[in-house]
């Protein structure tokens, strides 16, 4: 694919975050008086940010409520952050094959980051805990400009600290909001199929090519 610059999507791709983003939003749930769900129920509502699997949360469903009440949702988002905060990678893992594949990456020479919807705050800490942050010395949360994924934004901000065309990049990602990504940059993507995607095909969405262990990626860019 003669690409320089690999863009990683965090969770759902690089690592399953969801048991401890559950035992968050139950807590926040809980000091509310509401009703808790299963760790397989809030996996289908991970991968937009915080704000949103919150709304979801209360909403207890994926289709967000619009009615939820601003100060709910302000003391929500507070006891879900303070929690997360606390217990950000206490049971989130690495999945296969992650770590050898960013070795064997960094081996040849790619420029490798991450653009996720995460709140930026909160990545440094897991990508620490996992022993994953040397791979990494740039990278976007949500929050770290004003458009998110699937805003093509964060992508093309990436390219350009870097210095490298969108053409010699590739996005690498899980869900729908990372291949529309790519889509509105016009740059390469790659699809891992074990992530989250609230239970749509992944294909859907385009992607450039489709993976089942990320591994296979060095394939891929090796052409």
């Amino acid at each position: 694919m003669n690409k320089k610059l690999v863009i990683f999507d965090l969770d759902g791709t690089l690592i399953d975050s969801v048991p401890d983003l559950a035992s968050s939003v139950n807590f926040m749930l809980k000091s509310l008086g509401r009703e808790e769900f299963s760790e397989d129920i809030i996996r289908f509502w991970v991968g937009n940010g915080a704000e949103v699997l919150v709304k979801r949360a209360l909403s207890g469903d994926v289709k967000i409520d619009e009615n939820i009440d601003e100060e709910t949702l302000k003391k929500a988002m507070t006891v879900f952050l303070n929690h997360y905060n606390e217990n950000l990678a206490n049971k989130t893992y690495l999945y296969p094959n992650v770590k050898e594949t960013l070795q064997e990456l960094k081996k040849q020479n790619y420029f490798l980051t991450i653009v996720t919807n995460k709140p930026y705050k909160f990545v440094k800490p897991i990508l620490e805990k996992l022993e994953i942050i040397d791979y990494f010395p740039y990278y976007l949360g949500a929050d770290s400009l004003d458009e998110k994924k699937p805003s093509p934004k964060p992508l093309l901000e990436v390219c350009k600290y870097f210095g490298v065309d969108k053409n010699k990049a590739v996005m690498v990602g899980d869900s729908k909001n990372d291949i529309l990504a790519a889509n509105n940059a016009k740059m390469d993507s790659i699809a891992v199929k074990y992530g989250y995607n609230y239970g749509e095909d992944i294909s859907k969405y385009k992607p450039t090519f489709e993976v089942d262990d990320i591994f296979e990626i060095i394939k891929i860019l090796k052409g």
